[in-house]
């Protein structure tokens, strides 16, 4: 999720798989739905087949135990392959002269399923077999592009909150969490005239994480159509309701509300920065919890880091599904390992899931199968979340521009934040006209 695709290479990934897409000999029919006898059993024998998963340096692991057991299972075998950092455009470039995995990581949202050219790229995986696993919450959260589902979930999807050291909110007698905006907001006032600082924020180095402040304001409007509207072309990021949301994060800086250090401090000082009660508050993403995590143990962060959604008119999250929590298939063009593929996707979210759950210590998006008793309560908590949130730009935006980049350029005085809109708009535009997207 640190990794964002600049505008410029976006563009030229785009055009390139377009064109990719318009002579690729074996991508087979767009759109094409696999056939419940096209979903082998999940112990069918595959010796002498051997398929691939593409990952990110930070997913890398993520499928040993999976691996194990399917290849003892079926006889397959399986590599998986790290691709370098920045991942989605590396994969871009790598798909766009042909090259392709059997399997990858990948951020399962419109604008990155777009920017693969899912319907001639990548195989349909409606009528899985798993799919009635899943949460009724999570079944279609996620993963879906023009009415056809080109990613599974295997980990639950990313949400934007509030994470909250317990112990600062009870020495200044904060005995009730938000309840919404104006409450959070309330709370922090409150908490700096005690002498807190009430949030932690960062803009050195790749300030990734301003762009959730933004779009936590945003929950509302998202509900009400706000992205549909913006890839539509009928609102823009310098209309009132995102324009807004980027002056109230300049306001809320001018106010004090944030370390001192925000122009100079890092991810890495997030960390320790909360559970040590430096500040009272982070508005981060699930893998901000990973930095948590190895800074302390399950039973301190139980103790110590509290979580709550937040919007403005409530406890609305904003979810952001990234590339570790979900699985693409390609098409190959090779029809004994697109099946093996679908086999290997029904072992992990099938017989597997169970030991993979155990495994990467994390919850489970399937009701029958109990999350790991190592996972932390606040994790449970945004887990929690999840049926009651809405998508976030990168979710619901058929592209999904530099955001993050221009509001770090605005902490450190470079851009106003008029031009903070101005100059995402610009970028929005510019790769929606390039995708096709019709009013651009």
């Amino acid at each position: 999720m640190k990794k964002r695709i600049l505008a410029a290479a976006a563009l030229t990934a785009i055009g390139a798989l377009t064109l990719a897409g318009c002579s690729d000999p074996g991508s087979g029919s767009g759109g094409e739905t696999a056939a419940p006898e096209d979903w082998p059993a999940q112990d069918t024998d595959l010796s002498g087949v051997s398929l691939t998963i593409w990952a990110a340096q930070n997913s890398n692991t993520v499928p040993e135990s999976v691996v194990a057991g399917f290849e003892e299972l079926t006889g397959a075998s399986v590599e998986v392959v790290t691709i370098p950092d920045p991942y989605e455009q590396s994969i871009q470039t790598k798909v766009a002269t042909g090259d392709k995995p059997d399997l990858a990581f990948w951020q399962p949202t419109a604008s990155q399923l777009t920017a693969l050219n899912a319907s001639t790229n990548l195989q349909s995986l409606d009528g899985a077999p798993w799919l009635d696993s899943y949460s009724p919450d999570l079944r279609d959260i996620t993963g879906i592009l023009d009415g056809t589902r080109y990613a599974t979930l295997i980990t639950t999807p990313a949400v934007e909150g509030v994470y909250y050291n317990k112990q600062v909110f009870a020495d200044n007698g904060i005995t009730e969490l938000p309840g919404d905006w104006d409450e959070f907001l309330a709370d922090a006032r409150d908490l700096k005239d005690a002498g807190v600082t009430p949030f932690f924020d960062f803009g050195g180095g790749t300030p990734w994480a301003t762009q959730w402040w933004v779009q936590v304001q945003l929950a509302d409007a998202a509900q009400d159509g706000l992205w549909d509207r913006v890839n539509a072309n009928e609102e823009t990021f310098t209309d009132p309701t995102i324009q807004g949301a980027i002056d109230e994060y300049q306001a809320l800086i001018d106010e004090g509300l944030f370390n001192d250090n925000l122009k100079t401090a890092t991810f890495e000082d997030q960390g320790p920065a909360l559970l040590n009660g430096d500040a009272a508050m982070v508005i981060q993403v699930n893998s901000y919890f990973g930095l948590l995590q190895s800074l302390a143990d399950t039973a301190e962060l139980d103790e110590k880091i509290g979580f709550f959604p937040i919007s403005p008119s409530g406890n609305v999250g904003t979810f952001i599904p990234d590339q570790s929590n979900a699985l693409v298939a390609f098409k190959t063009g090779d029809a004994t390992r697109e099946a093996a593929a679908r086999q290997l996707l029904s072992y992990w979210l099938g017989d597997g899931y169970p030991d993979f759950v155990e495994a990467q210590s994390t919850v489970s998006l399937q009701d029958g199968v109990p999350s790991s008793a190592d996972v932390p309560q606040a994790l449970l908590d945004v887990s929690a979340s999840l049926g009651g949130s809405v998508g976030s730009m990168q979710a619901l935006a058929v592209a999904n521009p530099d955001l993050y980049l221009n509001l770090g350029d605005m902490i450190q005085g470079t851009k106003t934040p008029v031009e903070v809109a101005e100059a995402t708009q610009a970028q929005f535009a510019e790769l929606a006209k390039a995708i096709g997207t019709p009013g651009f």
